[in-house]
């Protein structure tokens, strides 16, 4: 990545307010140079790839545009890697599919001979152990449900509770259970290792159950990319803290967890997930049918817009696009909009007030009460902007935590941290490579003056809070704040 000096990047990001970052899913829709630079130059703060589709060839070469793309453009661009995680599903039909009517029995068993309306293999014999009378099977996103009357390791009989009709190899969902599967299959690990070589920010983890599965990934990538848990299981939600406390970031994945949960519950949950993640400092993405309708429309829904302004007013760090900058008809409108949409409420009087009244307590550490105190004296003093020297991403965490309502440039000697902070709310990471200085309070103060006017955050007469750690190249050592009028 170049370095601000060496860039030639148009215009200055000191013109662009929104705090609250956008994530955009790849696909078929949005693939070539062109559209990615598009979406890029629209908002897109982070690709996401979704491993579910695609091959290791078609990653790498979105991978690699991005990359051109970040050299061009000269700011950091962060790369998500979604991985597929479990997928549990019924086998086939004779006819290719039933109809399911309520009130009737339905056998689901080992037994790979197709099925018919009273019974259909199920070849998962975890789901057949761990379900229990009264248990519910969810099938095909919920459309249908089961409820288990009585069974054993090579079979389940069922009442139908919800009917309709079930064709080949639809999904099943079991929300009452733990089910003892790991977060992470046999592809999975291949997909991770491939997307650890490529060298991705952040690895997404699918259907965590337990804290387990989390320090597992944590195990694979060995600090090569941040953790990203979704919360999409019921299980999840009940161990919410210790996930969190895991991860590096974690996104409400509200489609899966809709489908596990009552849809009056998800509100509820995420609204949690958001504010013990703001807790603990850890990164949020609310995603899933953000702007459902642009896969098909130019415009979203008025619903759709309110959905995406109550993020930010929860104080999400990002809202993510999923199908509709992958395979709909206006990924670029759909960018547009979320960008239009996140910078609109953030402009709101309320939306202030809201964040101010969410502001978590002091969590007692030596850089958590600095950049507590920053937020003060950045308020007090009117500042321009906060400039973070970090080298692990730790110090611009702490300061986004706080919801200053300057903005946080983070300078970092690392081009992995720079691209990791992309997701961070209100931070705007540059890597400064060996330009950063390493002795001396003055020649800090002279980098952050001079990176804050060059990148368009403060100008003459403006006053700068500075954090730093000294001596420089300790991680986590945060111990210096100093106000600049330039």
């Amino acid at each position: 990545m170049q370095t601000p000096a060496a860039s030639a990047h148009a215009g200055r990001r000191g013109t662009e307010n929104r705090r609250t970052k956008i994530v955009a899913t790849l696909g078929p829709a949005s693939s070539s140079l062109e559209m990615i630079r598009a979406l890029a130059l629209a908002g897109a703060d982070v690709f996401r790839l979704n491993f579910s589709h695609g091959t290791h060839e078609d990653h790498a070469k979105r991978h690699a545009i991005i990359r051109d793309i970040e050299a061009e453009l000269g700011r950091p661009i962060a790369i998500l890697a979604d991985m597929q995680g479990p997928k549990l599903r019924v086998g086939v039909f004779a006819e290719g599919k039933v109809r399911l009517e309520k009130g009737a029995h339905f056998r689901l068993d080992m037994d790979p001979t197709p099925g018919d309306a009273k019974r259909v293999c199920l070849p998962h014999p975890e789901i057949l152990s761990a379900a229990k009378p009264g248990s519910r099977l969810l099938l095909d996103d919920g459309k249908m449900r089961l409820r288990v009357l009585s069974g054993d390791d090579t079979h389940l009989d069922t009442e139908v509770e919800v009917g309709g009709v079930l064709s080949d190899r639809k999904g099943v969902n079991v929300p009452d259970v733990t089910l003892p599967i790991p977060a992470l299959t046999e592809k999975d690990r291949r997909d991770f290792a491939f997307a650890l070589e490529l060298g991705v920010e952040y690895v997404a983890l699918s259907f965590v159950q337990r804290p387990e599965d989390v320090q597992e990934a944590r195990n694979i990538a060995k600090g090569q990319a941040w953790i990203m848990t979704k919360l999409e299981k019921p299980q999840a939600m009940d161990h919410l803290e210790e996930i969190i406390a895991l991860s590096d970031v974690v996104m409400v994945a509200r489609g899966d967890l809709g489908v596990e949960l009552p849809a009056e519950e998800v509100p509820i949950e995420q609204k949690r997930a958001v504010r013990e993640a703001r807790y603990q400092g850890k990164p949020v993405i609310v995603a899933t049918q953000m702007l459902e309708s642009m896969i098909s429309s130019p415009t979203p829904t008025r619903a759709e817009v309110s959905d995406v302004s109550n993020a930010v007013f929860d104080g999400a760090d990002a809202v993510m696009l999923s199908a509709e900058s992958a395979a709909g008809q206006y990924p670029l409108e759909a960018v547009e909009v979320m960008a239009r949409v996140t910078t609109r409420i953030e402009q709101d009087d309320e939306w202030r007030i809201q964040q101010e009244s969410l502001r978590p307590e002091s969590d007692g550490s030596v850089g958590g009460s600095i950049a507590e105190a920053a937020w003060h004296v950045a308020q007090s003093v009117s500042a321009a902007v906060i400039v973070a020297y970090t080298q692990s991403g730790q110090g611009a965490l702490r300061i986004a935590r706080e919801r200053a309502e300057c903005p946080v440039l983070a300078l970092t000697p690392d081009d992995d941290t720079a691209r990791r902070l992309c997701v961070v709310w209100g931070v705007r990471a540059q890597s400064v490579g060996q330009e950063m200085p390493i002795f001396g309070v003055e020649g800090v103060v002279d980098q952050a003056v001079e990176l804050a006017q060059y990148e368009g955050f403060a100008q003459k007469n403006d006053k700068l809070v500075l954090l730093a750690g000294l001596p420089f190249g300790q991680r986590g050592s945060t111990n210096t704040l100093r106000v600049v009028t330039l």
